[in-house]
């Protein structure tokens, strides 16, 4: 597995990452769990994506890390509200709280990456959610900080000198962030993770979507049907299925900007997929331009902006 330097950071990552929300929301048992991670890991993945507010996926991530939780960059977001917590909504008690029960649910002394989870530009600009974070790395809890989200926010954050990492919303679904984000992230060397590579599956009907995916999948499937774009236009000529994860990811990874994009699932057969993607040729160049393009005609036609999708 091809590995980066993650922006500004001494972080090597690889390409391809793993997002833990689908074993929180989609209640995968622990062995499962256990032994994805062993897969992913013997594999060459490092950079493993979590968040407080997923479920009990850092619980699940860090038993199924255990001893092996140095081969690992893991990365946990917080600041939403969590009645579990005291404090308010993105305020530093609650931030600060949240982080040291990540380190006891992730069974470690440390995170690498600690990010603000989608929160809007009037709380970056009011600053007391990013000082509880410049707390935490003072304090060694986390090496590295950042902010995740779309958009202006996103855009602002990545010019900020307190920002190590953005992650953000990159697919073939939803590319504003591509023009809107990337640039800044360059200019300021600013590492970038890319969130839902795979465009949540908008290829398939919403009622083959599983738990809350049904509805969370709707934007980008409306998109997808609006773009009029088939694998075989992109030079592909097999079943839709097992051609649009692989168009899909390899978009995320041929943008300029992207250090590592991280792929939810909780199948062992889906990730060794996404690995063999990985690995192969990347998409090209035309391939991609006609996803640009078709992005761009569709939105122009629906006479709204596709922003970045939270």
């Amino acid at each position: 597995m091809d590995r980066t330097v993650l922006g500004k950071t001494e972080l090597s990552v690889s390409r391809l990452g793993f997002g833990a929300a689908p074993i929180g929301f989609l209640a995968t048992p622990q062995d499962q769990v256990d032994g994805l991670v062993g897969m992913l890991l013997d594999e060459g993945v490092n950079l493993f994506d979590t968040a407080a507010m997923y479920i009990d996926a850092e619980q699940k991530l860090g038993a199924a890390l255990g001893s092996k939780r140095d081969a690992a960059v893991l990365v946990s977001k917080c600041g939403t509200k969590d009645k579990e917590l005291p404090g308010d909504e993105w305020s530093a008690e609650l931030i600060l709280a949240s982080i040291d029960r990540s380190l006891e649910r992730l069974k470690t002394d440390h995170l690498d990456v600690a990010l603000l989870h989608s929160c809007d530009l009037q709380t970056l600009q009011h600053g007391e959610a990013v000082e509880a974070l410049i707390k935490a790395r003072d304090a060694g809890k986390t090496m590295y900080i950042g902010y995740s989200g779309d958009n202006e926010a996103a855009a602002a954050a990545a010019a900020m000198d307190w920002v190590d990492v953005i992650e953000a919303s990159v697919n073939i679904c939803d590319q504003h962030n591509i023009e809107a984000v990337l640039p800044a992230c360059a200019d300021h060397h600013v590492g970038v993770i890319a969130k839902r590579p795979i465009a949540n599956a908008a290829w398939n009907p919403l009622n083959k979507q599983r738990g809350l995916y049904k509805e969370y999948a709707r934007v980008y499937h409306e998109r997808l049907e609006a773009m009029a774009i088939t694998p075989h236009e992109l030079g592909y000529h097999g079943h839709i299925e097992v051609e649009w994860p692989e168009i899909a990811l390899k978009f995320t990874l041929a943008i300029a900007g992207v250090d590592c994009a991280i792929v939810g699932t909780t199948s062992t057969v889906n990730a060794q997929a996404n690995i063999d993607a990985v690995r192969k040729n990347p998409l090209r160049e035309q391939a991609v331009g006609k996803l640009r393009q078709a992005f761009k005609d569709a939105e122009r036609a629906s006479g709204e902006d596709w922003l970045g999708q939270f």
